[in-house]
C-alpha cells in the first residue's frame, strides 16, 4: 500500500479535526430531538450514520482507539425495539462528548481520555438488544452475506440508497438454467448496483433459486418488474434489509401487486444531508482564515492608495484648473472607486459566516447546564441566519456562554419559585441577533426574577467594592453596572456553573477589545437582556477625523450621533463632571488632552463637541477642529508603539500622515472612572512613521 506523504498525512488529519467538529455538532442535535422523540427511528439512523462516518474517518487517519470505539457504538446502534431501557439519547451525549476529548487529546498529542463510561452503555444496550425477542422473519431464504458485502449495503445506505434481498425462483421449464444467473443480473444492473450474488458463479449452473443483495434509489415494483423474465424466472420475491441488514422491514412479490405504501415510504424516505447536498458540496472549497486576511490585506492597501491618488488629484485640480485631462482622471478615479468598494466588499463577504454557527452549540450546554441546577429551560433561538465576520463570531463565544449561564443560574428561578409567582415552572432563554445599521446585535434574555439594583449595592458594599455613600449616590443604572466590575457576583454558594466571580467582567472586556459595547435591561419580575453591539467587521471602517493638541485622531462614524459647536461659558458642573445642556438634555462633557483645566485661551471662544453614544449613554468629546470624514484601514499597533487603551488601532491617510483611532469603550470607562479630564491618550514614538505602521 502507498503511504501517504507526512505534509499529506498532516493536511488530512488537519481536514479529520475540522469535519468532526462538524459531525459531533450534528451528533449533539441528533441526540437532542432524539431526547424529546425517543422512539424516531430515523433520528437513530441518523446518528449511526453520523457514527460511521466518524469511524471511517478515524481509521483512515490511523487513530484506531477513536475507530475501535466508534465502531461499538455503530453496532450496538443497530437496534429494532425503540422502547429499549438504555436511553440511545444519553448514549449519543456521552459519545459526543468523549469523541470531542479524544479529538483534543490526539490534537495536542495527550494521553486519551478514559473512554469507560460509554463502553458500559454500549454493552448495556448490546446486551438488552440480546435480550429482546427476536423480530420474525418474513417468510424467505435466510443468506449469509459477508461483512464485506453488509458494509458496502451500510455505505449505500448512508448515500440515501435502499437495499434489497431479492429471491429469484428459476423456470423449471428454462431452456437455459446455466444463464439464468447472468440474464437476472443483467436486468437488475439497469436499476440497482449488485454487492453480492448467491449462489457463486462456479455452482450457480443446477440452482433453482438465486439471491442477491442490491443497492438502488428505486422502488420494490420497478425491481420486480425488471425481474420478469419469461421462460427463465418463474417468481420473484423482494425483501427491504434494515440498517443492521440482517432483518427485513418490508416485503414485496411479483405474483401480487406491490403496495402502494412501498412507494410511498420510498418518496419520503430521509435523504442523508450528505446525500442531498453532494452537488453543493463540489462547488465549495475550504480556504484557510489566514488566506482570505491576506487578500483583506491587500484591499486594505489598495484603499490607502486609492487615497493617495484622490489626494494626487486635488493638488493637480488646484494647480491646472483648466487642464483637460483633470476629467478624464477623476473619471478614471471614480471608476477605480467603484470597483475597489465591490472587491471590498465581495471579500468581506467571504469572511461572513451565520451566527447559526455559534449558535448551534448552545441547545447542548442550555440543557447540560440547567439538569445542574435543577431547572427546567426553554431555548428559543432566532436570527440564525444574520452574518458576522468570523474572526468576531469565534471572538464572542466565550462572553456569550457566560451569560447564557449566567441567565441560567442566577437569571431564572427554580421551578418551585416560578410556579409561586405564577409563571410557567419551564423558564425561557431567548438568544437573538440581527443587523442594525454596520453593527451585528446580540441579545440574550430571560424570563426571570430580574436584577434588584439595590441587592447589587449591598452585595458590592459587603465586599469592599464599594462604600455606603458611594452607593447612596448611585443611579439605578449605576448600580446595575456593578454587575460587570472584576470579581463581583451575586451567588450565595460557588457551583460548576457561578459563584466564582468571574464571567461578566470578562464580557465586557472582550467587548471593549472588539470595539463594542454591552447593555444591560432588567425588570423586576419579569426577566433581564444583555445586548451585545459589536462592528460588522474590524478591518475598514468610515471615520469621523479631528485634532486635539494638534495631534490627528479618528473614531467610527456611526458613533458620533451629532456635531455641537458651544462657548465655554455654556459649560456647567455637577460635582465633578463638566456638562452642556442640549436640546434640554444634559450631556456630560469630556476633555482629551494633556491640559489639566482643558480651557481654551478665551472664555467667549467656540469649540466643537462631538456626541457620541455608548449604548443608552451619552458623551460629549471636546476637540480643537474637524478634519473631515475618511475610509480607514485599521491597522493593530503593538505595546511599544502605544501603551494605552485608548487607543485601538492606526490608519494611514492619502497623504502619509497616520491618525489614531480612539478605543470609545474604553474612553467612557476612564471617564467614568476619572470624571471629566480623560488624559491624553499617550503619543507614538517619535520614530513612528507610515511604513512602521503599515508593518
Amino acid at each position: 500500500m502507498t503511504q501517504f506523504s507526512d505534509d499529506r498525512g498532516a493536511e488530512m488529519r488537519e481536514l479529520f479535526f475540522e469535519t468532526t467538529q462538524e459531525l459531533l455538532q450534528s451528533l449533539n442535535d441528533d441526540a437532542l430531538r432524539l431526547e424529546n422523540a425517543p422512539r424516531d427511528k430515523e433520528l437513530i439512523r441518523s446518528i449511526r450514520r453520523t457514527v460511521h462516518t466518524i469511524k471511517g474517518d478515524a481509521a483512515a487517519c490511523g487513530f484506531k482507539d477513536l475507530s475501535d470505539l466508534s465502531h461499538l457504538m455503530e453496532d450496538a446502534l443497530a437496534v429494532e425495539d425503540i422502547s429499549a431501557t438504555v436511553s440511545l439519547a444519553e448514549l449519543a451525549f456521552t459519545a459526543a462528548d468523549v469523541f470531542a476529548a479524544m479529538l483534543v487529546a490526539y490534537r495536542q498529542q495527550i494521553a486519551l481520555p478514559d473512554a469507560a463510561p460509554l463502553r458500559k452503555m454500549v454493552e448495556k444496550l448490546a446486551g438488552h438488544k440480546s435480550e429482546m425477542p427476536a423480530t420474525p422473519k418474513p417468510s424467505g431464504r435466510d443468506v449469509a452475506w459477508t461483512e464485506y458485502e453488509l458494509r458496502s449495503a451500510d455505505d449505500a445506505r448512508d448515500q440515501g440508497k435502499r437495499t434489497f434481498h431479492v429471491t429469484a425462483q428459476v423456470d423449471p421449464l428454462c431452456a437455459m438454467p446455466i444463464a439464468a444467473r447472468q440474464l437476472i443480473a443483467n436486468a437488475l444492473e439497469s436499476v440497482a448496483e449488485i454487492l453480492g450474488t448467491r449462489p457463486e458463479a462456479s455452482t450457480a449452473a443446477q440452482a433453482k433459486v438465486l439471491d442477491l443483495l442490491i443497492a438502488t434509489t428505486r422502488n420494490q415494483a420497478e425491481i420486480l418488474a425488471k425481474c420478469q423474465i419469461p421462460t427463465v424466472i418463474a417468481g420473484t420475491e423482494c425483501y427491504e434489509l434494515n440498517a443492521s441488514a440482517s432483518k427485513s422491514e418490508t416485503v414485496a412479490r411479483a405474483d401480487a401487486d406491490p403496495a402502494t405504501s412501498a412507494e410511498k415510504e420510498h418518496d419520503t424516505e430521509h435523504v442523508p444531508a450528505a446525500a442531498q447536498g453532494k452537488h453543493n458540496s463540489e462547488n465549495t472549497l475550504r480556504v484557510d482564515a489566514e488566506r482570505i486576511d491576506n487578500v483583506l490585506n491587500l484591499v486594505g492597501e489598495l484603499i490607502i492608495a486609492k487615497s493617495m491618488m484622490q489626494q494626487t488629484l486635488i493638488e493637480f485640480a488646484r494647480r491646472y484648473p483648466k487642464d483637460a485631462l483633470r476629467p478624464k482622471f477623476a473619471d478614471a478615479m471614480g471608476f477605480q472607486a467603484r470597483v475597489l468598494n465591490d472587491l471590498q466588499r465581495s471579500v468581506m463577504k467571504i469572511r461572513m459566516v451565520p451566527v447559526e454557527q455559534l449558535f448551534r452549540r448552545f441547545p447542548r450546554m442550555v440543557r447540560d447546564a440547567a439538569k445542574k441546577c435543577n431547572k427546567q429551560v426553554r431555548l428559543v433561538l432566532s436570527g440564525q441566519e444574520t452574518d458576522l465576520d468570523k474572526g468576531l463570531l469565534d471572538a464572542i463565544a466565550e462572553p456569550l456562554t457566560h451569560i447564557v449561564r449566567n441567565a441560567i443560574s442566577h437569571g431564572l428561578e427554580s421551578p418551585r419559585e416560578r410556579e409561586a409567582a405564577g409563571k410557567n415552572p419551564m423558564g425561557t432563554i431567548r438568544l437573538d441577533a440581527y443587523h442594525q445599521a454596520n453593527h451585528l446585535i446580540v441579545e440574550v434574555s430571560d424570563d426571570g426574577g430580574g436584577i434588584d439594583a439595590n441587592k447589587l449595592k449591598a452585595k458590592a458594599i459587603k465586599v469592599d467594592l464599594i462604600n455606603a455613600e458611594e452607593a447612596e449616590r448611585m443611579s439605578p443604572a449605576e448600580a446595575l453596572d456593578l454587575i460587570f466590575r472584576p470579581g463581583f457576583s451575586t451567588a450565595e454558594e460557588i457551583t460548576e456553573i457561578s459563584g466564582r466571580g468571574v464571567g461578566l467582567d470578562v464580557v465586557r472586556s472582550v467587548l471593549h477589545r472588539l470595539k463594542g459595547t454591552v447593555e444591560l435591561e432588567t425588570q423586576q419580575g419579569h426577566g433581564t437582556t444583555f445586548r451585545l453591539k459589536l462592528p460588522l467587521t474590524l478591518a475598514i471602517i468610515k471615520a469621523l477625523l479631528f485634532r486635539i493638541e494638534q495631534r490627528l485622531y479618528a473614531i467610527p462614524l456611526n458613533s458620533v450621533a451629532e456635531i455641537a459647536r458651544a462657548n465655554e461659558s455654556e459649560i456647567h458642573k455637577v460635582d465633578t463632571t463638566e456638562v452642556l445642556q442640549l436640546r434640554n438634555q444634559v450631556l456630560p462633557l469630556a476633555r482629551l488632552g494633556q491640559s489639566q483645566s482643558g480651557r481654551t485661551e478665551t472664555r467667549g471662544g467656540k469649540f466643537f463637541v462631538l456626541v457620541t453614544t455608548f449604548g443608552e449613554r451619552k458623551l460629549g468629546l471636546i476637540v480643537d477642529a474637524l478634519e473631515g470624514e475618511e475610509e480607514l484601514v485599521i491597522k493593530a499597533l503593538d505595546d511599544q508603539t502605544v501603551a494605552t487603551d485608548l487607543v485601538s488601532g492606526a490608519s494611514i491617510l492619502g497623504d502619509g500622515r497616520v491618525v489614531l483611532i480612539m478605543n470609545l469603550p474604553a474612553v467612557m470607562e476612564r471617564f467614568t472612572r476619572d470624571g471629566t479630564n480623560v488624559g491624553h491618550f499617550a503619543m507614538l514614538s517619535s520614530a513612528t512613521s507610515a511604513t512602521e505602521v503599515r508593518q
